[in-house]
């Protein structure tokens, strides 16, 4: 999915909510009153209830009590479309509209006999003779046996009965698309992980994107999952550590992609507040609203420094944080926590396709530059000046001895079967490439009549290389060294396996004519190595060359 494709879907869910947002309620609640007991009269609409307690209750025993509300409804139902009632109580209940039995939810009274029953969230239609324009009265008999001391109306809607009962399911749908969205790119930025374990960030996008699918599973279950009161506590311990988790992984992931002085002491402070925080027992809102500002506030201020270093991508990101403040303040709680977290972690897919391009990129421009080197290297072996002393030196060999003459020709067919074979492919065997300069050193003896000897230590034919490199390490021997005084230039490969790299030491045994190492002008046999190592390892290599007391030493280390 790509970054338009995600900025439409989140621009769908922004309307979708919005819509949710601006109907104009049908009913004005008054305030709730109570008293604990058991009387039936206390359902019926002008019973005297001047004497009851405002507030919630606190009951820490079985004891029944009874809630009263007095409601308005500001507009009749339509003909053949009731309206209905839809409560978040705590407890086992019954519900009386004036007077009237219209629904009930477990048994009141009775929870330590008969068990758990019933809903958190309950949905029950009101007849239409007692719907009304005018003053109403809603009156639950409630118990509380599981869960004590939280009792009351934490939630309440009326509206047409039918659309209580499917705008819940259309808006967990549309949660849900947009939910599956995330899981996708989670298992997709997985993979692209597990192809590249040191790309953290791609890690941590794809964790947070599997902890914000998790957290709207949960708190959007409650539309087709039944729970009982008692178990609302565990799902909102559940909710509240995936906030604790996002909350802590997005500074992270943005401290990654811009760096800033003393990051890891302030992300000690900022997780020490956010333990603060989910270990505080407040209120489920207040602890959730603390977790979600103290991480937007942190995220916003590494983000503005990455703005102020003008680093790449901050600009954007910047916008997306200044968009999903106000969201805060115009859709109810649970809402625009989605909508808010959607647009951060929309930032944080943005600032990783960046990264994602940015390796494109230079693996490609890796290619282009390994194919024009490949090219150099072989116009190199073919062109006019080596051809035209390799022919000399072959012709007088014939000459003076046709029988090395004609060793000298299958050594040089040798050497160009063998390039023939090795130009076109990114890594080949080690045996290969060993066979590759054994050749090259054939020719180079009838060419310069000096004694060339080659020797390995450690080889393991089961190791692959980039083809060309040791040859070209061969040739750059050649070429700038001098023979010993026996008239002879000594070569040596070796090769040593560590747990977490693999190295391959090339050592040249002769009189070293002088050059600069430390010059900034590279030749073409380096870059091509550097270019043909970059192209098969990325960045995951180390190559150091460097005169000694013997001649020259070549260190290529392939890391893990």
């Amino acid at each position: 999915m790509n970054f338009r494709s995600w900025y439409n879907l989140l621009l769908i869910c922004l309307l979708f909510l919005a819509n949710s947002c601006t109907q104009k309620p049908v009913f004005k609640k008054h305030k709730t009153v109570f008293k604990v007991g058991d009387q039936q009269e206390w359902a019926t609409k002008n019973w005297n209830d001047e004497d009851w307690k405002t507030g919630n209750p606190l009951i820490e025993d079985d004891r029944v009590f009874w809630l009263r509300t007095p409601i308005d409804i500001l507009k009749a139902p339509e003909l053949l479309h009731p309206y209905g009632i839809q409560l978040h109580v705590y407890g086992e209940y019954e519900v009386f509209w004036d007077g009237v039995l219209i629904g009930k939810n477990g048994n009141p009274g009775q929870e330590a006999v008969l068990g758990p029953e019933g809903n958190l969230w309950t949905t029950h239609s009101i007849p239409s003779h007692l719907t009304q324009q005018g003053e109403h009265l809603l009156a639950i008999r409630v118990s509380l046996h599981y869960f004590k001391n939280h009792a009351g109306i934490w939630e309440m809607n009326i509206d047409y009965y039918d659309d209580l009962l499917t705008d819940l399911l259309v808006e967990t749908s549309y949660m849900y698309i947009f939910a599956g969205a995330f899981l996708i790119a989670s298992i997709y930025f997985l993979f692209l992980f597990l192809g590249d374990k040191k790309e953290y960030a791609t890690l941590i996008f794809s964790i947070s994107c599997f902890l914000f699918f998790t957290l709207i599973l949960a708190e959007f279950m409650k539309a087709y999952v039944p729970i009982h009161y008692s178990m609302h506590v565990t799902r909102l311990r559940i909710i509240s550590f995936l906030m604790l988790s996002i909350s802590f992984l997005i500074p992270l992931y943005f401290s990654m992609q811009f760096p800033f002085p003393r990051r890891k002491l302030l992300l000690t402070i900022y997780t020490l507040i956010l333990l603060f925080f989910f270990l505080s027992r407040y209120v489920y809102e207040l602890t959730a609203n603390n977790m979600i500002f103290s991480m937007w506030f942190f995220s916003f201020g590494i983000v503005m420094f990455g703005v102020y270093k003008k680093m790449k991508g901050a600009r954007l990101v910047m916008l997306t944080f200044l968009l999903s403040l106000p969201i805060a303040f115009i859709a109810p709680f649970n809402k625009s926590l989605f909508a808010g977290f959607s647009l951060i972690l929309l930032g944080m897919f943005y600032l990783l396709s960046l990264r994602i391009k940015e390796q494109r990129l230079a693996y490609e421009n890796s290619l282009v530059q390994s194919t024009r080197l490949r090219l150099e290297l072989l116009k190199k072996n073919i062109q006019p000046h080596f051809l035209m002393n390799t022919l000399t030196s072959l012709i007088d060999w014939i000459e003076e001895s046709p029988k090395k003459g004609v060793l000298f020709i299958e050594a040089l067919a040798n050497e160009f079967d063998i390039f023939n074979q090795i130009e076109n492919k990114k890594l080949i065997p080690i045996n290969q490439e060993i066979a590759l300069c054994r050749s090259h050193l054939e020719i180079m003896e009838y060419r310069k009549e000096i004694n060339y000897t080659w020797q390995e230590e450690g080889i393991d034919i089961e190791q692959k290389i980039p083809p060309g490199v040791f040859h070209t390490l061969l040739e750059n021997g050649i070429t700038h060294s001098l023979p010993l005084e026996n008239n002879s230039i000594q070569f040596k490969l070796i090769f040593e396996s560590k747990s977490d790299y693999k190295c391959y030491t090339f050592l040249t045994f002769a009189t070293p004519v002088k050059r600069e190492v430390n010059t900034k002008k590279e030749g073409t046999g380096i870059k091509y190595i550097k270019a043909r190592l970059t192209e098969s390892y990325q960045e995951q290599w180390e190559f150091t060359s460097e005169p000694v007391n013997h001649g020259w030493k070549n260190t290529i280390k392939i890391y893990s």
